[in-house]
């Protein structure tokens, strides 16, 4: 008896920074889309791409959010660049505590990019007139593991800024209300 392995489909946005012109229609389109109601207003923190920029040198790199991370990472590698070095933090997908990168303004709660859930294709992507951003898809085996919600990602969050103790005091305090 073979065992049937479960694939899952990934997707990916692939960067080629060589196109990028550094417009930032990408940053547009996605904080347009998060935005509360759809396409109320235009908040570029609250886009989960963000494009580095350096004018001078005609250099755009556009950088979408990954996974948050709870503390700060350990490197600190120098990229250098056509002549210029970057600090590893400029690259990094994730939303970490030493920086304000990828995090919402009102509440400060980690940004992780969507894939513009619903729609046929990520936003930045469908809009980038220079093809900097495609969409890749890859099928990948899939483990059998629960993928944790939004709201644990908000929770966890939360308690690694205020603490479990306190942010289950505010729980109680809020249910009792009820």
């Amino acid at each position: 008896m073979t065992d049937a392995k479960q694939t899952k489909t990934v997707k990916t946005i692939k960067i080629n920074a060589d196109l990028c012109n550094g417009c930032r229609a990408c940053e547009v389109v996605c904080s347009a889309f998060h935005a509360e109601p759809k396409y109320s207003s235009n908040n570029p923190a609250r886009s989960r791409v963000r494009v580095i920029r350096d004018p001078l040198r005609d250099l755009y790199v556009p950088v979408y959010a990954g996974e948050p991370a709870g503390a700060e990472c350990a490197g600190r590698d120098k990229y250098i660049i056509d002549g210029k070095e970057y600090d590893e933090c400029a690259f990094c997908r994730a939303a970490c505590p030493s920086r304000d990168l990828f995090k919402e303004p009102d509440s400060g709660l980690p940004l992780r990019c969507d894939m513009c859930e619903g729609e046929d294709e990520p936003l930045c992507v469908k809009w980038c007139i220079t093809d900097a951003l495609t969409l890749e898809e890859r099928e990948e085996e899939a483990e059998e593991q629960e993928e944790p919600e939004e709201l644990e990602f908000g929770l966890e969050s939360l308690a690694n800024k205020f603490g479990w103790e306190k942010m289950q005091d505010a729980l109680a305090r809020m249910a009792q209300r009820e």
